[in-house]
């Protein structure tokens, strides 16, 4: 049968758990699944805004957004666009009933224990789909869905979690591949320009020194790159190449003036900057999944 079993709301820099609903399930498959959520729950921050995992004969999906994670566990053949309503709905009325500073102090395990009656009756409409169709839309949720699709969790991607693998290492870590990025700013416009313009200037002067000025045009060119699109990592990579900028003007100190290294090192720092600055979206609280 086709099921809503679990859902929980938890904080996503901790994974301290604000609220749960209760279940009557013994099934040792059922609790197995629930050791897995819970261990999930504390590694959110690693993962996409919206994630499945396959447990068995259940599944663990999840979204999160500003800061809070919402989990369910349901059986393998409940349709995955009422999975995600199912989180939405436990999302939109819990950002409206809770604020980010109250959700941000919590100090105890299930401070919002409250809210749990919310997610008994939200159960009880999703485990009765007849009742369902007709109070809800989803067709925006199956577009959203096709065009942005779960990342599919697996033993690898999330490491050792209660019973998985302690020799398997996490493949990726971050979010999914396909997160899109935050709109683009005027100084993130600027600074892309001026690293474009530094490049230029750099393999305009490839006459002196051409191998490290080719370094410098790849290393004011990858920054560009990682500014415009996300990749793992990213800002890590952001910060070596901007010590690579840094060693490239040490090298080329005798064929350069005070004010040329000043200017390509600013450069280099103010796209770093405009990269840490842009972050992956998240999900706003008008959002639909």
């Amino acid at each position: 049968m086709s099921m809503v079993l679990f859902a929980s709301v938890v904080r996503v820099r901790d994974g301290l758990p604000l609220s749960a609903s209760t279940d009557y399930e013994q099934d040792k498959g059922f609790q197995e699944t629930k050791k897995h959520l819970k261990g999930l729950s504390k590694k959110l921050s690693q993962f996409s805004d919206r994630c499945s995992l396959r447990s068995g004969l259940y599944n663990i999906n999840f979204t999160s957004s500003l800061g809070v994670g919402y989990l369910m566990v349901c059986t393998e053949s409940y349709p995955n666009v009422l999975a995600f309503s199912f989180l939405d709905e436990l999302q939109r009325e819990f950002i409206v009933t809770y604020d980010t500073k109250r959700i941000n102090s919590a100090l105890r395990p299930f401070s919002f224990i409250e809210f749990d009656n919310f997610i008994r009756k939200t159960k009880q409409r999703y485990n009765s789909p007849r009742s369902l169709s007709t109070k809800i839309n989803l067709a925006e949720m199956q577009t959203e869905i096709k065009l942005r699709p779960p990342y599919q969790l697996s033993a690898e991607d999330i490491g050792s979690i209660n019973g998985f693998s302690q020799h398997k290492q996490s493949k990726y870590k971050g979010l999914a591949p396909n997160q899109l990025l935050e709109a683009v700013t005027l100084s993130g416009i600027v600074a892309c320009v001026l690293s474009v313009l530094c490049g230029a200037l750099n393999l305009l002067r490839g006459v002196h020194a051409i191998e490290s000025v080719l370094q410098l045009v790849l290393n004011f060119l990858l920054p560009c790159y990682l500014f415009a699109y996300f990749s793992v990592w990213r800002n890590i990579k952001s910060f070596l190449a901007f010590a690579m900028i840094c060693l490239c003007n040490m090298y080329l100190y005798e064929l350069r003036n005070m004010w040329q290294i000043l200017f390509h090192v600013t450069v280099g720092a103010f796209i770093t900057l405009q990269i840490h600055l842009r972050q992956p979206q998240g999900k706003s609280p008008d959002y639909n999944v």
